[in-house]
């Protein structure tokens, strides 16, 4: 009865002015959310699962959903006599909801791209773990080995994985081995064929009659693990390092899983990077500012000698070329580092070194002081 149905609307989470490509995604995410292959079991989640189909099946129709949006549940299902017009025939088996092509990417997140025809003990790779890897600025920028501790999933040593103690493991006559059954049901006049978990062996396609007592009969158990993770040189905060197979066993002899480091860099009390440049600041004296000189720069690879010109203005940036980060894909060759000055101005003068600087600045004309001289000049054309 219509009375006992949900607004279509309120199941999929949309509102009623929502777009096709909003229903679809709402669509998707519900129906992925309910699948009987991940609520094996489930009879209330098999029941959303078919609440979901059916209206996505009438809002994804233009014409479908504007006669539900005008008459309800009486437009659209024909056994209330209202123009229904086709009722709800694009079902079959679970998957098939009228947009059955463009959510092949859907069932294939389900079915690993082989659809109703791979089994559930197919080979399946373990899962990734990702950990936390904090390095130092010099670590991240040359690169360096670390040791992580994680928790993993490994096969369980007394059993080697089978979960049987006496290592008897026998195929399972219900299913056969697929560890799956096919299941028939009927739904509004239709007959409808899906994938169960075989009740006889819970979808291992196996049966163990003498369960392993140290895992018991499950096979795998989780434990500690060190794993090196080797970080290459110019990795950067935020990417990834991945170290194969070091992680959860696979599952019916898939490969295992990985280890996904994720970078962060602490703060370096100098130093700052954008990809592969390098900066910092350096400071520099009033009188090494105005006559020039040579000064100590930081760098990654120790002090260098620099020599600024004589009327260096504070703020002004210099580059030192190929001495910054390297590139990942190719450590031979480095980003820059560029370099800031900022003139220091002097405290704790005695009288003697304030005269001289009077003396100094009255000695000063325009030509010494050109920004300034322009400033002044310009405020006394604003004023007049």
């Amino acid at each position: 009865m219509a009375e006992n149905k949900r607004d279509y609307y309120e199941v999929l989470g949309v509102s009623k002015t929502a777009t096709a490509e909003e229903i679809k995604k709402a669509y998707r995410k519900a129906a992925m959310k309910y699948h009987p292959d991940r609520n094996p079991g489930d009879k209330d989640a098999e029941e959303r699962f078919k609440e979901v189909g059916e209206a996505y099946e009438v809002l994804s129709d233009e014409q479908k959903r504007a006669r539900y949006d005008q008459y309800g549940f009486a437009g659209v299902d024909p056994n209330y006599g209202a123009g229904g017009g086709g009722g709800y025939g694009g079902y079959g088996s679970y998957g098939g909801f009228g947009d059955f092509g463009d959510l092949g990417d859907l069932f294939g997140a389900f079915f690993g791209g082989g659809g109703r025809t791979q089994t559930r003990n197919a080979p399946r790779q373990g899962e990734n773990v990702g950990v936390r890897l904090e390095l130092t600025f010099e670590e991240a920028a040359f690169g360096c080995e670390k040791e992580v501790n994680i928790s993993r999933i490994e096969n369980c040593p007394s059993c080697r994985g089978t979960g049987s103690a006496d290592g008897v493991v026998e195929t399972c006559r219900q299913c056969r081995g697929a560890g799956q059954v096919r299941t028939t049901q009927s739904f509004m006049g239709m007959t409808m064929q899906s994938n169960a978990v075989c009740p006889s062996c819970s979808g291992r396609g196996k049966i163990v009659k003498t369960p392993c007592p140290t895992c018991r009969g499950k096979g795998k158990g989780r434990r500690n693990h060190k794993v090196t993770v080797r970080v290459p040189a110019g990795v950067d905060a935020g990417q990834v390092v991945p170290v194969r197979g070091e992680d959860c066993v696979g599952s019916n002899g898939g490969p295992n899983g990985d280890v996904l480091a994720e970078i962060y860099i602490r703060r370096h009390p100098i130093f700052q990077r954008e990809h592969t440049t390098v900066y910092c600041e350096v400071p520099i004296t009033f009188t090494q500012a105005a006559l020039g000189a040579e000064i100590q720069v930081p760098t990654l690879d120790g002090n260098m000698t620099y020599e600024i010109p004589e009327g260096t203005q504070t703020g002004t940036t210099f580059t030192i070329r190929e001495k910054g980060i390297p590139y990942v894909n190719n450590p031979r060759r480095r980003g820059d580092q560029r370099f800031t000055v900022v003139v220091e101005t002097p405290t704790r003068l005695s009288r003697e070194q304030k005269e001289l600087l009077r003396q100094l600045d009255e000695g000063l004309d325009g030509k010494s002081s050109p920004k300034r001289k322009k400033f002044f000049d310009m405020v006394k054309d604003f004023l007049g």
